[in-house]
């Protein structure tokens, strides 16, 4: 009774979640053919322009990526200077050193990385940031030379602008959308800074301001400046560019800039601190490293280029700064303090467990938790990512289901305790990636995400469900294996090579369903229907021999019950699959109705259809 109600409730449960999922892709994709052009060009207030183009392009350069980025991260990080190199790569694509690190935080919280190997990527994160300032330095160009011009921003950016809203409007590949979504983001931060430049210019003519900002060439306060801006905004390269912007003026000297270029180090801290909270001690730990690294980096690089300065006396150190000169500011410090600080890497992870401390009340992570750890919520801020650890998750619950049910079979020929349990605790897995994985599905639904990862995750959201029922009939047939053993009964040998044919029907459509699942093949998705034919037309035949075998006296009643308990469960595991193949190929097509798809396939067969039957009828003949 309580597994009836279990299944029930789970089953009203994924219904909701997957009309919650279904409806909400679809007024998204709505929203997008509506408003996708307007939402980025309808822009009329400054000051948000410079976070626009961080935020579209940032999701473009994400969308684009699909993931494959992250997992990067994940996999190649060994090696210290590997992992150096990887954090300023992929920070450099993503142009956000907070993207990384609280990316980073998410990996070590679900224990994918270690924390030695976070070290790296962290700080390799500071130096990928910088790309940003290199980027928006070109505003800064000032040239007769038409060649030269051509580099300018203005001069390039409109022809990107127009390119993005072509591919926006009028191709309808997803990729290239985000592409169009990457060049109308560019454009607008040249537009923005442009705009920004021309509308600080007249400050420059403004004593309270020019004085307020000669104030930052006090190095704690210029700190404690650049700090609070990044803190408040959570981004470093958005700092900075209003910092380049505010150069475009003349007004800020290189004495101001550098400390407060310093402090904006530190302030980007706060998003990985953020992120950090209510995970585990690792993950804080190396929110923890990255604030270390900044702070002591700071006070190293202050420290050293203040003292120097009084000594030689810098020529630059009061002219006004540039773009460029930021640019090069914030590249030398990020790169110099990675430089010094990277062969004391173990020393900040001790010195990041000193501060976050083991105690003895930590509770110790099982194996199964630390497998369903993959289901991070900090990496549903990327969800291209996401969607990743959602297929691996889904991968794993398509495994244990796979195993649960041959492990059941096997059962019926070979009975062992051991089997029983590993079957029981098999579904028990199952049951529960059902629960979180559905639950993070919905969660990741709501995340703007691209076409392809929209098709994914409604698959994966119908499917899984799909996975669960196969392993509850693996339960169901686990237990008719056991009342065989423990009434002591025997199938027949005709029996038994009846069962074989059809175990091996059901083997092969299990593993085709979970090689279309998986690879979203379309064309093998064409086998699996005309197979789930002959696995019904084997179970009639199963138990009609089984009939006339009872009839002749070769069999028993209670044998035919616990025969037809099997070959039904069998039959229904080639029912979820063909779920499986259908899901897949009316989701790909952006529809939704699996019946009248399945009618259409089984009244109007094609010549494929058939071809694939008469084969799958030869192939899985009873003897």
């Amino acid at each position: 009774m309580y597994r009836k109600k279990h299944i029930y409730a789970c089953t009203c449960l994924r219904l909701h979640q997957m009309a919650e999922v279904n409806n909400h892709i679809l007024m998204k994709r709505e929203k997008e053919n509506n408003h996708g052009f307007i939402q980025y060009i309808n822009i009329d207030r400054r000051p948000c322009i410079i976070f626009v183009w961080y935020e579209c392009n940032g999701d473009g350069l994400a969308k684009v990526s699909g993931g494959k980025l992250e997992k990067i991260l994940e996999n190649l990080t060994s090696n210290p200077i590997k992992a150096v190199l990887l954090g300023a790569g992929v920070t450099a694509v993503i142009q956000s050193s907070s993207a990384t690190t609280v990316m980073v935080v998410g990996f070590v919280n679900s224990g994918i990385m270690k924390l030695s190997q976070a070290v790296g990527v962290i700080m390799g994160a500071n130096i990928g940031t910088t790309i940003t300032s290199w980027i928006l330095s070109l505003t800064g160009i000032q040239s007769d030379n038409f060649i030269i011009q051509m580099f300018k921003p203005t001069s390039f950016s409109p022809v990107l602008a127009i390119i993005g809203v072509i591919f926006i409007l009028f191709i309808n590949d997803s990729k290239k959308k985000d592409i169009g979504t990457i060049f109308i983001g560019f454009a607008i931060l040249m537009y923005g800074m442009d705009m920004m430049s021309s509308a600080v210019k007249p400050l420059a003519e403004v004593p309270e301001f020019t004085n307020l900002l000669l104030k930052f060439s006090n190095p704690l306060l210029g700190v404690i400046a650049g700090a609070l801006l990044t803190a408040v905004i959570q981004s470093s390269s958005a700092s900075v560019g209003i910092l380049q912007a505010l150069c475009l003026t003349g007004a800020v000297p290189f004495s101001a800039a550098i400390p407060i270029i310093m402090g904006q180090n530190i302030g980007t801290c706060i998003t990985a601190i953020l992120s950090a909270i209510g995970a585990k001690k690792n993950a804080k730990r190396a929110a923890a490293v990255h604030l270390y690294f900044n702070l002591i980096g700071t006070v190293i690089f202050m420290t050293v280029f203040y003292l120097i300065n009084a000594v030689v006396g810098f020529s630059f150190f009061h002219q006004a700064a540039t773009p460029a000169g930021i640019a090069v500011i914030h590249s030398v410090f990020n790169v110099t303090a990675t430089i010094i600080l990277l062969p004391f890497a173990k020393g900040l992870e001790k010195l990041a467990c000193l501060t976050i401390r083991d105690k003895k009340e930590d509770v110790v992570v099982s194996a199964e938790d630390r497998e369903f750890m993959i289901l991070e919520p900090r990496f549903l801020e990327k969800p291209a990512f996401a969607v990743e650890q959602s297929r691996n998750a889904a991968r794993k619950m398509a495994e244990e289901s796979h195993n649960a049910l041959f492990t059941a079979l096997s059962l019926v020929d070979k009975y062992s305790e051991e089997g029983v349990e590993r079957v029981e605790n098999m579904e028990s897995k199952v049951d529960r990636y059902e629960d979180e994985l559905g639950t993070y599905l919905v969660k990741l639904s709501h995340k703007d995400i691209s076409e392809a990862d929209s098709h994914s995750l409604s698959i994966m959201l119908h499917c899984i469900g799909d996975f669960e029922r196969i392993s509850d009939h693996a339960v169901n047939i686990m237990e008719s294996a056991q009342e065989l053993y423990e009434k002591g009964l025997k199938f027949s040998e005709n029996a038994k090579k009846d069962l074989e044919v059809l175990g091996q029907a059901v083997e092969d459509i299990v593993n085709t369903a979970y090689e279309v699942f998986d690879k979203q093949d379309m064309k093998l998705a064409e086998k699996i229907e005309p197979l789930e034919e002959v696995i019904d037309e084997l179970s009639k035949e199963v138990k009609r021999r089984h009939v006339q075998r009872l009839r002749n006296g070769e069999c028993t009643i209670e044998m035919g019950f616990i025969l037809s308990d099997i070959t039904t469960c069998l039959e229904r595991v080639a029912d979820h699959c063909s779920n499986i193949g259908v899901c897949v190929t009316q989701v790909n097509e952006d529809l939704y109705d699996t019946h009248s798809h399945l009618n259409i396939v089984k009244s109007h067969p094609d010549e494929t259809f058939y071809h694939e039957l008469e084969d799958a009828r030869i192939k899985y003949q009873l003897s």
